[in-house]
């Protein structure tokens, strides 16, 4: 078996860099790094992490609480979570909490007990005791994504207040007037972020939201179907359904369709949360994206900072309006012939 020798002369650097450079020290370079790393995998090298463990009373091992990993958006941002933290040298336990409050206690309370060194957590709700006993208690954590309000933790998260406006500029400039939400869980920062960044965006533009255009969702597909049933039975439907997450857009789609309904021709859709699959669907869906491999690296540097005890400030990302064919595409003037 190769050992941190072996490691420390493949890369041309002391044995002391090398343990630096896995440990997540930042006085190593990048180029010093890469050539640690290299060697690592080159040689197969593996630390002896139970042995190191009980010297420095850590794991390098970190805990991922996510919200829906089922959800193509939380898929990309795990990967992201454990591509930057395996570069820093750690390894990431995931828990996936299904939306579900007791299993988020669940898995935190699993991750705790496995000694991690540090905490990443979407939250699903406002905040289980255990949690918040866990952030009091100084247990290193971030939050991302989703974050519980008047707790000092740091938060990686995009900002979409900009792209709803841009959204809902794009969508007046093509003539549409009757705009529905469907809103994530109220108790969740993004379910109500996004409901009143889509309300004030209207507001800019002299536009309401009628409590019947807001439908309640759960950020899964069923709950976009439903809330879309119920839009489409009123006297006046919306011109626009704009789905504040990607599955509970896919699910309005599947409304839309079952009714024999077309988009954009009868009614248009729009989503937060952009995806791979929005540009196969038929028309591709404009939607907001965020910068998910970006949150997922800054989610671990800031937590690789609280383990160490450096200071981590909160990151918010801007999100973006990527335009596609789902809400209709702009009136071309016709010239007159003089």
């Amino acid at each position: 078996m190769a050992s941190i020798k072996d490691v420390a002369a493949a890369a041309g650097v002391s044995v002391a860099t090398v343990s630096r450079a896995l440990n997540g020290n930042p006085s190593v370079s990048d180029e010093a790094r890469a050539r640690v790393l290299a060697a690592v995998d080159a040689l197969g090298y593996h630390p002896n992490v139970v042995a190191r463990s009980l010297r420095t009373d850590r794991t390098r091992t970190l805990g991922l609480v996510t919200s829906d990993l089922l959800n193509p958006y939380f898929t990309e941002l795990t990967r992201s979570v454990e591509e930057q933290a395996r570069a820093l040298g750690y390894s990431v336990i995931i828990g996936n909490a299904d939306e579900r409050p007791e299993l988020q206690d669940h898995y935190i309370r699993t991750l705790l007990d496995r000694r991690i060194d540090g905490l990443l957590v979407a939250p699903t709700d406002g905040g289980s005791p255990l949690m918040l006993d866990a952030a009091r208690d100084g247990v290193p954590m971030v939050f991302v994504d989703r974050w519980i309000p008047g707790i000092d933790v740091p938060v990686v998260r995009a900002d979409g207040r900009a792209a709803v406006r841009d959204l809902v500029g794009h969508l007046h400039g093509l003539g549409h007037r009757k705009l529905a939400i469907i809103a994530g869980p109220a108790v969740t920062t993004t379910g109500r972020e996004r409901v009143e960044a889509f309300r004030a965006a209207l507001g800019e533009y002299g536009l309401a939201l009628p409590e019947t255009y807001v439908g309640e969702g759960n950020f899964q597909a069923d709950s976009g179907r439903r809330a879309t049933e119920q839009f489409l039975d009123l006297p006046e439907p919306p011109d626009i359904v704009f789905a504040a997450d990607n599955l509970m857009a896919l699910g309005a789609l599947d409304a839309i369709r079952a009714r024999g309904l077309r988009v954009p021709h009868d009614i248009g859709l729009a989503a937060f949360d952009d995806i791979a699959w929005f540009i196969h669907t038929d028309p591709p869906i404009t939607a907001i994206a965020q910068p998910t491999e970006e949150l997922g690296r800054a989610a671990v540097r800031a937590l690789v900072d609280r383990i160490a005890g450096r200071p981590a400030q909160s990151v918010a990302l801007p999100a973006r309006l990527i335009v596609r064919r789902s809400c209709g595409e702009p009136v071309l003037e016709q010239r007159s012939d003089s």
